[in-house]
């Protein structure tokens, strides 16, 4: 959509773009990755922001997985992209895996954090 400007030219205006998206049937990856079934790219992994729970094989992993599981769990769940590395300039879309970055929220609760307030995560970047 254009608008004219006082001297009669075409000013272009920007363009909007949402950063909020619906993650459908939703699935624990681990304890900060979720799987959206609606999503093609990244194999549809959606990183939760600002958090870092155990990798595989580490303790507290399962735990925090489940953790993730029963918050999900028939729960429409909505995120919006942020930043993924604020230690970096300039606005990263993904992370070093090419997974989008987002605050997912389930059932009216952060789910980053929740997982913080329990146990399972630990704020990222230190």
């Amino acid at each position: 959509m254009c608008a004219r400007s006082r001297r009669s030219r075409v000013v272009e205006r920007p363009k909007f773009v949402s950063l909020l998206f619906a993650c459908l049937m939703a699935v624990a990856v681990d304890g900060d990755t979720l799987r959206c079934k609606n999503m093609t790219e990244a194999n549809g992994r959606v990183r939760l922001a600002r958090i870092d729970t155990p990798e595989r094989g580490e303790p507290g992993y399962d735990e925090a997985t489940r953790a993730l599981a029963q918050l999900i769990e028939g729960q429409e769940v909505t995120c919006e992209l942020v930043d993924a590395d604020p230690r970096r300039s300039g606005f990263q879309a993904r992370d070093r895996y090419g997974r989008p970055v987002a605050r997912c929220n389930a059932g009216g609760r952060d789910l980053g954090a929740t997982l913080l307030s329990g146990g399972y995560a630990v704020i990222w970047p230190k």
